[in-house]
């Protein structure tokens, strides 16, 4: 199983549904964390990095940013963020 990162910068004009559109998707990965507000950690066996950016570009704006990286190793730092989310790092990455 490989984990992404996934971040976005939703463009003007930018509303709830937008944002629920990727909150959806995201969330319909078994296993995910939100580390930051416009960011992700999904975990995939069967989808790659630009599977999942097609996937955001079809639920998207085209003035919307998107960023999708394979993230499947341990090799990562952080600070100041939660351990419900650095516990979950430890055991995804």
């Amino acid at each position: 199983m490989k984990t992404f990162l996934i971040s976005y910068d939703l463009g003007i004009p930018e509303g709830a549904t937008d944002y629920q559109k990727v909150i959806d998707y995201v969330k319909s990965f078994n296993l995910w964390a939100k580390p930051l507000k416009s960011q992700w950690f999904v975990c995939s066996s069967n989808k790659t990095a630009s599977d999942i950016t097609d996937d955001l570009i079809s639920l998207t704006d085209s003035n919307d940013k998107i960023l999708v990286m394979d993230v499947s190793n341990d090799n990562w730092g952080t600070a100041r963020i939660g351990s419900d989310i650095t516990d979950w790092m430890n055991n995804n990455i």
